[in-house]
């Protein structure tokens, strides 16, 4: 089984992937992290020097990786996965995917001042425009994050609950 969490930016995809792979014991792989590693480079250093596309491409060659390995994987994507080319639907058939939906003041909420700078178009960003931005941004992505799987509003839950509901639905 390979699970894939999607969602904005902050919205708790790595930090839940790591407790939801021990839990399920199964493999965690946070996307940003092993592009990181193969560039030798941040991801906001891959976006302003290589560009969008770059990255995108590597985005996508990883899931071309996962889909193609043997086992149970839980897989914490980038914000913007889902948006590009056929992403979303590629996950969907490759395993199930989860949209961990939260609002943008939640996810402003969450965001440590190195969580801002690690993210390349959210720096700079004071709080009001950090909500204004995410809030246009998570608007254009919803058609594509709504295609999951599963979709769970995560506001009213801790993580222990969330990770929970995902369990309950994996092979439903």
């Amino acid at each position: 089984m390979k699970l894939f969490l999607i969602g904005y930016m902050g919205c708790g995809k790595s930090s839940l992937g790591r407790k939801l792979a021990r839990r399920a014991d199964y493999e965690f792989v946070d996307m940003d992290s092993v592009i990181e590693q193969r560039e030798g480079a941040p991801v906001a250093d891959i976006f302003h020097y290589a560009g969008e596309e770059y990255f995108r491409q590597k985005e996508r060659a990883i899931i071309e990786e996962i889909g193609a390995m043997t086992g149970n994987y839980v897989v914490s994507t980038g914000g913007g996965v889902p948006t590009w080319e056929d992403n979303m639907e590629r996950m969907n058939t490759l395993g199930q995917t989860v949209y961990l939906r939260r609002t943008a003041e939640q996810i402003a909420s969450r965001l440590s001042p190195h969580g801002r700078q690690k993210r390349p178009k959210l720096r700079g960003l004071n709080d009001e425009e950090l909500v204004e931005f995410m809030t246009k941004n998570m608007a254009e992505r919803e058609p594509f994050y709504s295609k999951a799987t599963h979709v769970i509003e995560c506001s009213s839950y801790s993580d222990e609950e969330i990770i929970e509901i995902i369990l309950s639905n994996l092979d439903a």
